[in-house]
C-alpha cells in the first residue's frame, strides 16, 4: 500500500521535494497551495553564494550544495534557457584595493567549490563588454558559474514533471488541528507524513499546535523590465557595488532589485517609491532605461530567523510533520538542497544534515 506524502506549499522546497518524492512509486504525493505572496514567484533568481561574507559555514555548505544541484535538475528536467541561465555574475568594486581582495577571495572558495567556474578579474571596459547594456561601467570580478534562475517557471516544471508521474494538486488554504490535523475546505485530510514549505507563513500554521517557529516575514519587491534591445543567452548577472542588483534574462526582459523590507508583515502592495528607487538603481547603470518600459513591481514575502538561518526536518514531538523555513533572500540557492533532503529523509527515515543547519529546535519553541 502506498504512503500518503502531503507537502503544503509549492515554492522552490515543497516543488524540488514533490519532484523527488513523486519518483518513489511507493509513495502517493499531494500537494496543496494558496500560492499568494510566494517568495519564490517574486525573487530575482540569483544563484551566487560562493563570494558571500556570511560567517555561518553551514549555510555556506548549504548553499554551495544548492548551486550545484541546479544543473543536474535542468538536465534531468530538459528546462529550457528561459527558466535557468549559467551565464555567469560579475561583481563589482570601485577601489582596486577591494576589487583585489574581492578577486583573492573568488580564487580561494573555487578550491573547494569546482563549480564556480572561471574567475576573472575585469576593467570597467571588459565589464561593459560582457554586459553590453551598461553605461556607467564599474571594474569586477567575473565567476563564470554563477547563474540566475527564474523562480517561478522552475517551481512550475518542476511540479508539472511530477504529475506525469505521481502528484496530485490542490489550490487552496489549509490549516492545522491541535493534533497536527490536516484541514481543508473538504474537511480533514488523512497523511503518513505532512510536509510544511510555507516559508514566512510557517508561524500563523504551527499556533494551533502550541508551536512558536523562529520566523518573521520579509517584503520584498522587485521591477521588471521588457527593453527594445536583445542580447544573448551569455549575458551575465550584475551584482554592482551599492546599488540593486541588475538582472538580464535571455532576449529583452531586465530586472532590477531586490528590496530587504523588514516590519511590513505580510502586506504584499506594491510601493510607488520603492519602484522609483528600483529604477534609479537601474538607472545608474544604464542611463537609456525608460520608466515606461517597466512591465510589473513583484511583491514576495521571505521568512527569516534571528540569526539569519534556515532550517529543515521533523518536529521535535511529532516526526510525522517536517518543517521548512528561514530561508530569508537566499532561498532559490539553498531551496533545492532543502527540498532533496527532506525527500531523502521521507524515503529513507535517516538524514546527513547536521552540517548544514543548527537542530531544528533551536527554532520551535512550545507556546504559552
Amino acid at each position: 500500500m502506498q504512503k500518503q506524502v502531503t507537502i503544503i506549499g509549492s515554492g522552490i522546497v515543497g516543488a524540488v521535494t514533490a519532484y523527488y518524492l513523486s519518483a518513489d512509486p511507493t509513495l502517493s504525493v499531494t500537494l496543496y497551495d494558496e500560492g499568494i505572496g510566494q517568495a519564490t514567484k517574486n525573487a530575482a533568481g540569483i544563484i551566487f553564494p560562493w563570494l558571500s561574507k556570511r560567517r555561518n559555514k553551514r549555510w555556506y555548505q548549504l548553499a554551495k550544495a544548492g548551486a550545484a544541484l541546479y544543473p543536474e535538475i535542468v538536465a534531468d528536467t530538459q528546462m529550457g534557457y528561459s527558466v535557468y541561465q549559467q551565464a555567469g555574475t560579475v561583481v563589482t568594486r570601485e577601489n582596486p584595493d577591494d576589487l583585489q581582495a574581492l578577486y583573492d577571495l573568488a580564487l580561494e572558495r573555487r578550491k573547494t567549490a569546482p563549480q564556480m567556474g572561471n574567475v576573472e578579474k575585469l576593467s570597467a571596459a571588459e565589464v561593459q563588454d560582457k554586459i553590453p547594456l551598461l553605461t556607467a561601467p564599474q571594474p569586477g570580478v567575473f565567476v563564470s558559474g554563477g547563474a540566475r534562475v527564474d523562480g517561478d517557471k522552475f517551481a512550475h516544471n518542476l511540479l508539472k514533471y511530477a504529475e506525469k508521474r505521481n502528484l496530485v494538486r490542490h489550490k487552496g488554504k489549509v490549516r492545522l488541528g491541535d493534533q497536527g490535523q490536516l484541514l481543508t475546505v473538504n474537511g480533514q485530510q488523512a497523511y503518513d507524513t505532512l510536509i510544511l514549505a510555507v516559508g514566512a507563513w510557517l508561524k500563523p500554521l504551527l499556533l494551533p499546535m502550541k508551536i512558536v517557529a523562529d520566523v518573521r516575514p520579509q517584503k520584498g519587491q522587485l521591477i521588471e523590465m521588457q527593453l527594445p534591445e536583445t542580447w544573448g543567452d551569455d549575458v551575465p548577472v550584475l551584482m554592482p557595488e551599492g546599488e540593486r542588483d541588475f538582472i538580464p534574462f535571455t532576449r529583452n526582459k531586465l530586472v532590477v532589485g531586490a528590496t530587504h523590507e523588514n516590519d511590513q508583515g505580510y502586506d504584499l502592495q506594491a510601493s510607488d517609491l520603492v519602484e522609483n528607487d528600483l529604477f534609479a538603481s537601474g538607472y545608474k547603470l544604464d542611463s537609456r532605461l525608460r520608466k515606461d518600459q517597466i512591465t510589473q513591481v513583484k511583491v514576495g514575502t521571505r521568512a527569516y530567523t534571528r540569526d539569519f538561518a534556515p532550517f529543515f526536518g521533523p518536529l521535535p514531538d511529532n516526526p510525522h510533520i517536517l518543517v521548512a523555513s528561514g530561508l530569508g533572500s537566499s532561498g532559490l540557492t539553498t531551496g533545492p538542497m532543502i527540498g532533496k533532503l527532506l525527500a531523502d529523509y521521507v524515503r529513507t527515515g535517516k538524514h546527513d544534515w547536521d552540517n548544514y543547519q543548527l537542530p531544528v529546535e533551536n527554532y520551535l519553541t512550545p507556546a504559552d
